[in-house]
């Protein structure tokens, strides 16, 4: 029983830390916010946009993108072997 009184303590004082420490924050606020705002235009907008599913518009079934990625990789593979 010590023993998770002891790590139940030790997560809760790791938690008030951190919850105090950005309450406290003037700078960091923004800071946080420019950076999920970046992380969004990277993640989202980016792949909609520049990184279409070329697999998903090219085959069918599973198996003949499955085909299709094998022999692109053999394919890749053999090439560089032979340079």
């Amino acid at each position: 029983m010590r023993i998770k009184n002891s790590s139940f303590k030790i997560f809760n004082n790791i938690y008030t830390f951190y919850r105090n420490g950005f309450n406290e924050m003037v700078i960091g606020k923004k800071l946080w916010k420019i950076i999920l705002i970046k992380l969004f235009v990277m993640f989202v907008i980016l792949k909609i946009f520049f990184f279409p599913n070329y697999l998903n518009t090219k085959f069918e079934t599973n198996k003949e993108k499955g085909e299709y990625v094998l022999e692109q990789i053999t394919r890749n593979a053999a090439e560089s072997r032979l340079e």
